[in-house]
Parts: structure tokens; C-alpha cells; sequence
């Protein structure tokens, strides 16, 4: 009976200790020869990433519009490579996303399941050119089309989707 009090005893002031954040007898303050309840040397932590800003423009037709992602992402999004991302979506005849990332060929999904296209303040007029990251867009009456600095590209208009 006492030896099932005393491991009684010994649990709950084990755990009383570890609740107030000491550690155990017998743990790692102890084995590094630091005195019970001694403050540990800091811990110096990796400086925080600086996370990027959208930018999102549309089309004066109300008909596309676009975000890009810089490379690293922002506090929302982080593209699965890591980045840069320029996406676009148009509305009609049939809702899509073209999509230009770091690398590879552009993309066109046609099974879009958060639309939320063209509330953009800022409108790309027709004729007009938008830069950001390795990617360039040209606003014309015949649609937006957006190229990488190595060629890969994409078109969309009501009449066409295209990408390579």
C-alpha cells in the first residue's frame, strides 16, 4: 500500500511540475547541469519571409479579369511552385481560367469551381499593356492575351481560349 502511495505521490507531483512548466527531476535540466527552473538560452528563429501583393486587373468589358501572384505568394495564396502566378478568368460564353505559372506550358480549366471573376478597380484598357514578374498581358478589342518572358502564353476572348 505505501509503495502505491508513494508512485501516487511522485505522478502528481510530476504533473503538478510540468503544468507550472518546470521540468521533471531527472529531465533534460537536469542532464544538462543547469540548475531546476533555470531559463534556457534563446532559441534564435529564421527571420520572417516578406510575402508578396496581388495585383488584379480586368478588361473593360467586364468580361475577363486577373490576379497575379508574386513569386513567394502573398499571406492568402501560395502557388504550388512557389510562384509567380498569373491566372485570368473570363465570364462568357462559358466560364474559364487560363493560368501562367514559374514554368511549363499555360493552362486553361474549364471546370472552375470558385468563380468570382472581374471586380478589379484597376481596368486594363484596350491597348494598353500590363507587366508584373516574368509575365506580360495586352489589352485589345479582340481579347487579353498574357505571355511569359520564355514565349509560353494564353488567349482568351469570347471567341477563343488558346494556350501553349
Amino acid at each position: 500500500m505505501r509503495l502505491l502511495l508513494s508512485a501516487s505521490l511522485l505522478l502528481v507531483s510530476s504533473a503538478l511540475a510540468l503544468a507550472d512548466g518546470a521540468p521533471m527531476p531527472g529531465g533534460p535540466a537536469a542532464e544538462s547541469g543547469q540548475p531546476h527552473g533555470a531559463a534556457s538560452q534563446p532559441v534564435e528563429k529564421a527571420p520572417a519571409r516578406a510575402l508578396g501583393v496581388a495585383q488584379e486587373f480586368s478588361m473593360p468589358s467586364g468580361n475577363i479579369g486577373c490576379v497575379y501572384i508574386p513569386e513567394g505568394g502573398t499571406d492568402i495564396y501560395q502557388p504550388e511552385d512557389g510562384g509567380p502566378e498569373l491566372s485570368c478568368d473570363r465570364i462568357e460564353p462559358k466560364y474559364v481560367r487560363a493560368i501562367l505559372g514559374r514554368s511549363g506550358k499555360g493552362r486553361v480549366l474549364s471546370n472552375v469551381g470558385d468563380q468570382g471573376c472581374c471586380g478589379a478597380k484597376t481596368i486594363l484598357d484596350y491597348g494598353e499593356v500590363w507587366r508584373g514578374g516574368p509575365f506580360t498581358c495586352r489589352s485589345e478589342r479582340t481579347g487579353l492575351t498574357c505571355e511569359r518572358e520564355d514565349g509560353h502564353s494564353f488567349l482568351l476572348s469570347r471567341a477563343r481560349l488558346k494556350a501553349d
